[in-house]
């Protein structure tokens, strides 16, 4: 806990260079998001996602989203709306023709960017609601101190990976907002399993001061956090090489946000929450004399 400050003036220089490529260089929405064109294809044979992505890049359709849609022959090609047009769907069979003789269109759908508006509020909503539920749910169970220092090691991690999309320009998706649940969620549980630890050793270690209780938990939970999130890491990084393009976003949110959430279960939720005046005595439930209660008339 006295590398806590350091901790502080990291997060601040590490967020505030986020908000500062947010604000000006802005996200690079998916069609979930803008809007754009869905085509439904089934092929005769099994195919070759890279080959397709390569002959819409060839024909000047960038941007566009493969993937295959329960079998390996049934393809979902998604097209932003500056590719699409009124032939589109014709355009693409031609264009696939190439690869295969027998592919077949069965139905193109022009997603609109009210559609796209609605997902974007929706995703927003979805985000705040759920860091004010945990708000509530850390409060309840623990208490305010914790649930405000939870939720803003929360809101740093969320921060942070919004903040490396725009920096790199990287397409969201709503597969980049399950992400971004997922990564809520994770560095809760990390923050929750701390949390728990500090007060239990509130009840047990009663002669050393609060900071003190705090790094003797910390080093209890250190090697389990770290444990999980290496072994998780492993598991994370292998779906961004192995994955393919279609979870690329998924799978990168989930790295950074499951590095910088490891980082901030340890240097801000708890160190916040010490900041905010957590004594022992908030953490222990104070026993009641009964017999001076049976002695009130």
């Amino acid at each position: 806990m006295k590398f806590r400050k350091w901790g502080y003036l990291f997060s601040i220089i590490v967020i505030s260079t986020c908000f500062f490529f947010i604000f000006t260089k802005g996200f690079n929405w998916g069609l979930d998001f803008t809007g754009g064109t869905i085509i439904d294809t089934h092929f005769s044979q099994p195919a070759d996602l890279d080959k397709i992505r390569t002959t819409l890049k060839e024909n000047g359709i960038e941007s566009a989203l493969v993937q295959t849609t329960g079998g390996v022959r049934d393809v979902m090609i998604r097209l932003p709306a500056t590719a699409s047009d009124a032939t589109i769907g014709n355009r693409i069979q031609d264009m696939m023709s190439k690869l295969d003789n027998g592919i077949q269109i069965r139905s193109v759908e022009f997603v609109g960017p009210n559609v796209g508006e609605e997902l974007t509020q929706g995703a927003i909503y979805a985000t705040l609601a759920t860091l004010l539920m945990l708000l509530a749910y850390v409060g309840m169970r623990f208490e305010w101190r914790l649930g405000a220092g939870g939720v803003l090691a929360l809101a740093h991690d969320v921060i942070v990976t919004l903040g490396v999309f725009s920096y790199l320009q990287i397409e969201m998706d709503l597969t980049f907002v399950a992400a971004i649940l997922s990564v809520v969620g994770y560095s809760l549980n990390d923050s929750i399993v701390v949390f728990d630890r500090v007060r239990e050793n509130f009840r047990k270690i009663r002669r050393i001061d609060t900071i003190d209780v705090i790094d003797v938990s910390l080093t209890q939970t250190l090697s389990r956090t770290l444990m999980t999130s290496i072994t998780t890491l492993f598991v994370v990084i292998a779906l961004y090489f192995l994955g393919g393009p279609s979870i690329h976003s998924f799978s990168l949110a989930l790295l950074i946000g499951i590095g910088f959430g490891t980082y901030s279960s340890i240097f801000i939720a708890i160190a916040l929450a010490y900041d905010f005046g957590l004594k022992r005595e908030h953490m222990i439930v104070q026993k009641v004399d009964k017999e001076g209660l049976d002695e009130i008339p």
